[in-house]
């Protein structure tokens, strides 16, 4: 296992762990992140979005990782993440890719099925809207503002 395999499999460990701290580590200060629920997100913010999911999942969060793969510029692995939203339980399959910088992470982007996800976490409105640009950016600005009040408190 090459060291940025290395590094992946420590990210994920942290994030099965419930250790945010062990996740941002991982992370090049300069990092960003992009997911269909937060839309991009770029340094200290994608330090406190991870602090903020893992707080809010009060360790009720299980993470299955595999298909770790690297060189020396990029990455990508599979994760399945089991947790609770809103009292619902949601099965999130995600692919992710990476790309290094100085030995960490500099670019994460996790892709997922965001109708799939909404179907789960909001019921009948994510089925029927769930495809939608409409409630993607709902679902974004909710992301934010959540992530934006989490820093209010905590800083």
């Amino acid at each position: 296992m090459n060291p940025h395999e290395q590094l992946i499999e420590e990210f994920y460990a942290g994030f099965a762990d419930n250790d945010a701290d062990t996740m941002i580590s991982c992370y090049h200060p300069e990092v960003i992140f992009k997911d269909p629920a937060f839309g991009v997100l770029h340094g200290s913010d994608v330090a406190d979005m991870w602090q903020m999911l893992l707080q809010r999942g009060q360790g009720e969060l299980s993470i299955e990782f595999s298909d770790i793969k690297a060189d020396d510029v990029s990455g990508s692995a599979k994760c399945v993440a089991e947790y609770k939203y809103a009292g619902r339980n949601i099965q999130n399959v995600i692919t992710s890719e990476f790309l290094f910088k100085e030995g960490l992470i500099v670019k994460h982007i996790d892709s997922y099925n965001l109708w799939k996800w909404s179907q789960q976490a909001l019921g009948t409105q994510g089925l029927l809207l769930g495809w939608s640009l409409l409630l993607k950016n709902k679902i974004q600005r909710r992301a934010i503002v959540s992530l934006r009040k989490f820093q209010q408190i905590n800083r």
